[in-house]
């Protein structure tokens, strides 16, 4: 089960995506309308891998709404549980892309609207897991209640994820989204994100506030997505860093929401939490290869193959720092140690 999000991105692609204001028109090389919201485009990944997943959303009874709707349903997802709100048009986003970098601008409409109540209790308990998307679009919404359908689904047998997204307001946290991170098993920001939810500068030094036992913000499992060098994965003091070789991005809407579902897929199938994340770096990896967040999202066996190449750095507490083994594809030994937001890896 997905929570979250459900919008249209107008997607706009080119090397010069800046608006010149002043009534001046410019010309770039592609505008499309795709499937769109940080919940909808992991729904649609974690589909294409081969999960069984509904969406629980809000949207509106208009054209955009119905568009999602029907290219979500033609996705494989099922969307019974998708809130259609009479009095509110479905949010939308513009996403200006020039490849690995993009600028939103989102109107929320009926995606703010989403609550607890929303979310129907038959499919709550009978889902293996419960993901919830953009925290921070919906903090008024369904940020109330989110505490307490993960507990429930937790008490049910299933584990829990939660991926905040960006916080527009710049408030970063609250009662509230301290009470879900306490019931999430999976805490998945991307490094901006992890820097300004513990407040602090230093990726060495986000990681030991969101793990650190009674500070607040405690994910019982951390994992941190560091775009083209991977995911940093944090199980108690153990962290692992996994990394795959680099592409070249058409354009990096939803890479983070497909490794999410990359994720997902692979703890429901028994990985590790290193190995699932290696499976949510390959998903977010080829998901790039095609503009918009879902055109390029992998089957299971395309992201498995590419798993398969990623480099597993270990690193164990030792005193004052860290030390580290690897595995590799081919198997190869290496040493690494922290500095600040830097890896060093020798070998």
């Amino acid at each position: 089960m997905v929570l979250g999000d459900c919008n249209p991105d107008v997607l706009v692609l080119g090397s010069d995506v800046t608006p010149a204001f002043g009534q001046q028109e410019k010309l770039v090389e592609g505008i499309s309308l795709v499937i769109g919201g940080s919940a909808a485009i992991t729904a649609v990944a974690a589909a294409r891998l081969g999960l069984r997943v509904c969406l629980v959303a809000a949207v509106g009874a208009d054209p955009a709404g119905r568009f999602m709707l029907d290219q979500l349903a033609g996705s494989g997802v099922d969307v019974s549980a998708v809130v259609i709100r009479d009095d509110l048009p479905t949010g939308m986003t513009v996403a200006m892309s020039s490849g690995a970098d993009r600028a939103i601008l989102t109107a929320l409409g009926a995606m703010a609207s989403l609550t607890a109540a929303d979310v129907p209790g038959f499919l709550l308990a009978r889902a293996r897991h419960v993901h919830a998307s953009s925290y921070f679009l919906l903090s008024e919404s369904l940020g109330p209640g989110l505490a307490s359908l993960f507990t429930a689904a937790r008490a049910a047998g299933a584990t829990t994820s939660l991926d905040t997204n960006w916080d527009p307001t710049g408030r970063w946290g609250g009662v509230r989204l301290s009470a879900a991170i306490a019931q999430t098993d999976v805490l998945l920001p991307n490094e901006a994100e992890a820097l300004a939810l513990s407040r602090e500068s230093s990726l060495d030094g986000a990681v030991g506030v969101l793990t650190a036992a009674g500070r607040g913000l405690v994910g019982r499992r951390l994992v941190i997505k560091l775009g083209e060098r991977g995911a940093l994965c944090c199980d108690g003091p153990v962290r692992h860093h996994v990394s795959l070789p680099p592409v070249t991005p058409a354009d990096a809407t939803g890479a983070g929401d497909c490794f999410n579902a990359g994720l997902i897929a692979g703890l429901l199938n028994g990985l590790t939490l290193p190995e699932a994340a290696a499976l949510g770096c390959a998903t977010g990896a080829l998901s790039v290869g095609a503009p918009g967040g879902t055109a390029a999202a992998p089957d299971l066996t395309a992201a498995t193959k590419l798993a398969q190449r990623a480099s597993i750095v270990l690193f164990t507490e030792n005193g004052g720092g860290l030390t580290l083994c690897v595995q590799r594809h081919p198997p190869r030994q290496r040493t690494a140690r922290w500095r600040g937001n830097s890896m060093l890896l020798g070998n």
